[in-house]
């Protein structure tokens, strides 16, 4: 099976089923109406430019990050990842199509996010600062489109590794929803290992955020180290997942 025929295999597989649709669809309207929230209450005087346009972009991630767990774990469940394997035996290149269909799909619904919580903000505060007048502005916007890619490629490898969606959604929504913020807890360290997270590195990619300017944070890397250290990470479990997948029955 040659790769334009796994790809649209990967493509009618994830587009055919209404989860996918609905999470897309969850994730933009989730950033936009908090965006809408955030700039109808808070001042003129208490925003500080483009990256504050995407102060939701973290719910849309987790959505997509479920989104992307489901495409992956649900096969087994379903029985479709052993059909996939029998048309495909050296596996890899099926599993390499399902990355690369979720993470394009993810980047197009962080555009979608990025932009559309750009437009919300600049209609709501159109005396605002939020002109697109510098490469830091776009990256901040047009950059969501990476950071989500990359969070669908690594809701793929969570799911190639735990298998039963059941086990994957807990174990993700609890470390973005539960432990990353716990631990700016710890005594003494906690602000420092908080630092390293991965979604707070996916956050600084857009420009400091709201967390940042709470804990008076000063975070070690820049943007781009940031998104270089999240997508490390990224592709890192997706690759686990990716060889525990190769060597093990589905």
């Amino acid at each position: 099976m040659t790769a334009v025929n796994l790809l649209r295999a990967e493509r009618i597989k994830l587009l055919s089923t209404r989860a996918p649709w609905w999470c897309a669809g969850i994730a933009v309207a989730v950033a936009l109406a908090y965006t809408a929230l955030f700039f109808g209450f808070v001042p003129l005087e208490g925003q500080t430019g483009v990256n504050s346009t995407q102060v939701a972009s973290a719910l849309g991630r987790t959505v997509v990050l479920v989104l992307a767990i489901l495409a992956a774990a649900t096969e087994f469940n379903w029985g479709t990842m052993k059909l996939t394997f029998q048309a495909v035996p050296a596996r890899v290149p099926a599993l390499l199509a399902k990355g690369a269909v979720v993470g394009v799909f993810s980047g197009l619904i962080g555009l979608l996010v990025g932009f559309g919580s750009w437009a919300v903000a600049y209609l709501i505060k159109p005396a605002a600062d939020l002109g697109l007048a510098s490469g830091a502005d776009w990256r901040a916007v047009a950059g969501q489109g990476l950071t989500f890619a990359l969070t669908g490629l690594l809701g793929v490898g969570l799911g190639l590794l735990f298998r039963n969606p059941a086990f994957a959604l807990g174990f993700a929504l609890a470390w973005t929803q539960l432990l990353e913020g716990l631990v700016v807890l710890i005594p003494r360290v906690g602000d420092d290992i908080y630092q390293w997270m991965p979604f707070f590195a996916a956050n600084q990619f857009s420009g400091p955020d709201l967390t940042v300017s709470m804990l008076q944070l000063q975070p070690p890397m820049g943007p781009w180290g940031y998104l270089a250290y999240f997508a490390g990470i990224c592709v890192l479990v997706y690759t686990a997942g990716l060889m525990i997948t190769h060597r093990r029955d589905a």
